[in-house]
């Protein structure tokens, strides 16, 4: 047991933020935290990092353990260069090495066989055992590993403080990996990281010997990474087993379990209270309608299932349709400064497509749609009555010295207030939030009202960069189904996979100053992707596989054929699935579904209903290949 939580409570000024909190971390676990913004999530970390202490309740820790903490902008300042910062973890061992070499030394010049020599060899061997237990030899490959797989490979000598506040974080996530604490605290730690680098660092965590205790948003990381899930919710901490995906299903069946228990216990109160009601005045049943009065005050209630708080709300309306041909971007050169940044982009859209564009960071994404918004550049050609609406990643287009309500109504005038004032509350920006200055939001009520604003603009093309910053995760899938249900064009940057897997019809890669369109969705993309990096690694002298040789029936070739057109409607069909599965997983979440035991049950009837029917369809597949 490395922490153990008994009945934790915390608020602050006297409102509760966290009541009875019960839980327990173990060697180990792997712990994904979640729960829409304000719930509390960075308050407990405090309380666990000794921070803040409990108004009752117990927190128990291990004697001496070590904890490393990643916060949200944690990165810290220091005048050594990227690589110093990180040997400096291993000073320990560097230590170790030097009085190796500083014994192998003095036994060189000592007689053999004399007590001086036997003591020399003695405290040598024991440290080369302690050396070899650490592995000490190999610390600058344990560095190098960790400094290229998080995208430093170019930066060992640049000096940390000329550095930016994500670089700076994502070097304070080095730093705790090579420093292997027994248990690992990260709060958002995809933040900042391109998508090689997150698949690097799902597999590094993988192999982490010690336990992790995740906070993110990024549904795909919380898959990969977390074999638990606690909520927090309504002030109090639910724990599920199993990833994010997992976490959804059983959070769906506990609480259509909880309505149907409810409800239950609802009629039969109704029931017996009825019996008393009715029978308690006459003499004759007076005897049985106090058995049953006390039955009722003896019964344990069953409290109603609380409703998570209900998501932001998205639209995106627009009043008039484009032409087929919305986007034609025709030999296209960017630059960063002097130096070239992309050359020769090509590609169109057409009304309806939904592309996502990838890449490592600094490969020009943000530039790229920046310029296609711009619309200044000669390669870059929209169709005709082509509108767009442009979501800015840093929220630039805000004036932080309005106030929320001025900062929408001051774009559309001719509304009445009451009808900017829904918007914004569907944005979940209640009338407490509208005096307050766009400068004193946090970054999620800056990203609902950037949104709110967004959507008013009424784009047939929406170009968005990276949209689910400061999200939580409701929110996050209140957009994603909104931008699903669009019918126009949309054009989109983002790092979060899930986002991109629900929307994405096209992958546009950008790439050692190219792009190239994939012409298919995030898993197409990725499989592609997997299967390059397969070829570029097998041997180039691998023998040919031999082509068939030899005549064919007609019969055979008839049912080669057959077998090709059943292969393709199997993957037709499960695609249709996966999609149909995805769409009720987000429904799950919604109030209205939560609330609704029969509709709740009708979806997760269909989910194992397709879930029984892919495993059929794949084990098919299997056959046929």
């Amino acid at each position: 047991m490395l922490i153990s939580a008994e009945n934790l409570s915390f608020g602050y000024a006297g409102n509760p933020l966290l009541e009875n909190i019960c839980f327990t971390l173990s060697e180990g676990d792997r712990v994904g935290l979640i729960g829409p913004n304000g719930e509390g999530k960075t308050t407990l970390l405090r309380l666990i990092l000794s921070e803040l202490e409990p108004e009752s309740g117990k927190l128990f820790k291990k004697n001496g353990i070590r904890i490393g903490y990643l916060a949200q902008n944690g990165g810290y300042d220091s005048e050594n260069t990227v690589f110093e910062e990180m040997r400096a973890v291993f000073s320990e061992d560097i230590r170790a090495l030097e009085s190796l070499g500083r014994l192998e030394e003095e036994i060189s010049r000592t007689a053999e066989g004399t007590e001086e020599y036997r003591a020399l060899s003695s405290r040598y061997e024991a440290l080369n055992r302690r050396v070899a237990a650490r592995d000490s030899y190999h610390y600058e490959v344990r560095i190098r590993t960790v400094l290229n797989g998080m995208g430093f490979s170019e930066f060992f000598d640049r000096r940390i403080s000329t550095m930016s506040g994500g670089e700076k974080t994502r070097l304070k996530l080095c730093r705790l990996l090579l420093e292997e604490p027994e248990l690992l605290i990260l709060d958002e730690p995809t933040n900042h990281l391109d998508l090689k680098t997150l698949f690097w660092l799902e597999e590094y965590l993988d192999g982490f010997k010690g336990a992790i205790l995740t906070v993110s948003h990024d549904r795909y990381f919380l898959d990969r990474t977390v074999r638990s899930v606690y909520e927090l919710e309504n002030r109090e901490l639910c724990v599920f087993k199993g990833n994010y995906t997992k976490y959804k299903q059983l959070k769906a069946e506990k609480t259509a379990r909880q309505q149907k228990e409810y409800e239950k216990q609802q009629e039969e109160i109704a029931h017996l209270q009825d019996y008393v009601d009715r029978n308690l005045v006459r003499a004759t049943t007076a005897k049985s309608a106090l058995s049953r009065v006390k039955k009722l005050e003896k019964m344990e209630l069953v409290e109603k299932p609380k409703l998570p708080p209900s998501p932001p709300r998205f639209s995106f309306p627009y009043a008039e349709k484009p032409y087929e041909q919305v986007l034609e971007v025709s030999g296209l050169n960017l630059y960063a400064g002097d130096k070239p940044l992309l050359k020769n982009v090509s590609f169109t859209l057409r009304r309806g497509e939904k592309c996502a564009v990838v890449g490592d960071n600094g490969t020009g994404k943000s530039t790229l749609v920046k310029e296609i918004v711009r619309g200044k550049n000669p390669a870059v050609k929209t169709g005709r009555f082509v509108k767009i609406a442009h979501y800015d990643q840093e929220n630039a287009n805000l004036n932080p010295e309005n106030t929320v309500l001025e900062e929408l109504w001051g774009r559309h005038v001719a509304w009445d207030q009451t009808r900017v004032r829904n918007i914004l509350a569907r944005a979940k920006l209640d009338a407490g939030d509208m005096d307050k200055k766009v400068r004193m939001l946090s970054g999620g009520e800056r990203a609902k009202l950037a949104l709110a604003v967004f959507e008013c603009e009424g784009g047939n093309f929406l170009v968005l960069d990276e949209p689910t910053n400061h999200l939580d995760l409701p929110a996050r899938e209140s957009l994603e189904d909104a931008l699903g249900q669009f019918d126009g064009t949309l054009l989109f940057v983002s790092h979060d996979r899930y986002f991109i897997r629900a929307l994405a019809g096209k992958i546009l890669e950008l790439k050692d100053g190219a792009a190239s369109l994939f012409a298919g969705g995030y898993d197409e993309y990725t499989a592609s992707k997997a299967a390059q990096k397969e070829a570029e690694v097998s041997p180039k002298d691998a023998a040919p596989k031999p082509r068939e040789t030899g005549y064919r029936t007609k019969e055979e070739r008839a049912a080669e054929t057959k077998k090709r057109l059943r292969i393709k409607e199997i993957e037709t069909e499960i695609s249709a699935l996966e999609g149909e599965e995805n769409e009720i997983n987000g429904q799950l979440a919604l109030p209205e579904v939560a609330g609704n035991y029969a509709l709740l049950k009708e979806k997760c009837e269909r989910l194992e209903e397709i879930k029984r029917r892919v495993d059929a369809l794949y084990a098919e597949y299997d056959t046929l290949l």
